[in-house]
């Protein structure tokens, strides 16, 4: 494991001093990326894309990890455009542009996006929104059709390649769900090459939608290696492309 995610509101803010303190002096042999969007309000957690507050936060990132990360995500910008109402474009492009000048400030290595609901946001999208490194969203077999037509627009509206979106929750929040016991994912994979079903669904994840990167949460060693095993399986993209028109089909005009 070579890579670290997480977030400036994770662990009631306390994420990236623990990580710091956790990791110690192996922090720099990692990529660290981590979320701004949730920031600390007098009633608790609250969402705000104010481009000054957005800085301020990469900054305290910065000195609680004693070190820049080298990716910060705009956390779930939709949940601020639902009431920036007809000024959403503007305040999207803010934020991103705040996140942008990290950058060239040198407190990050790269900014982007992550939204668990994206749809609300291809249709903001124009010159004036700055272009992201990567766009982070939800993957895996519990996607909802909604999010993954709404995930196609936002890439091709800020020209992303494919190895410049990232999935995360291909679970949809437990590995253990009675879902996975109800329903055997293996058959999305080629042939019969003696996968278990967590490690179907995980390599699913990456091709609903396609993502070059899935994130995913563990404190169990066994676990992750089973997941890393997972990448050696083959998707049957005719299965998968065939789901996505039956989700279309099916959930057409309903939320995710």
């Amino acid at each position: 494991m070579t890579s670290l995610d997480t977030g400036f509101n994770y662990l009631g803010f306390q994420s990236h001093r623990t990580l710091a303190q956790t990791a110690g002096d192996l922090l720099p042999k990692f990529t660290v990326s981590t979320k701004v969007g949730y920031l600390p309000g007098p009633h608790g957690a609250e969402h705000s894309l104010n481009p000054v507050r957005l800085l301020a936060a990469v900054e305290q990132a910065v000195r609680d990890f004693g070190r820049e990360p080298e990716l910060v995500f705009l956390h779930n910008p939709e949940q601020s455009l639902r009431e920036a109402g007809a000024r959403g474009r503007e305040a999207l492009a803010a934020a991103c542009e705040a996140l942008r000048e990290a950058t060239v400030k040198g407190l990050c290595g790269a900014w982007g996006v992550a939204s668990w609901a994206p749809s609300p946001l291809p249709g903001l999208i124009d010159k004036t929104v700055p272009r992201p490194a990567v766009l982070m969203v939800r993957a895996g077999l519990l996607v909802g059709a909604g999010t993954l037509d709404a995930t196609d627009a936002l890439t091709a509206a800020w020209g992303l390649g494919s190895g410049e979106v990232w999935g995360m929750s291909p679970f949809a929040g437990s590995a253990s769900s009675p879902v996975w016991e109800r329903f055997d994912p293996r058959v999305f994979l080629r042939g019969d090459s003696g996968f278990s079903r967590v490690q179907a669904a995980f390599r699913i994840a990456y091709a609903l939608p396609r993502v070059a990167a899935v994130a995913v949460g563990t404190d169990q060693p066994s676990h992750l290696a089973e997941l890393v095993d997972a990448l050696n399986a083959g998707v049957n993209t005719s299965v998968t492309d065939e789901y996505r028109c039956l989700l279309r089909e099916r959930f057409r005009g309903q939320p995710d």
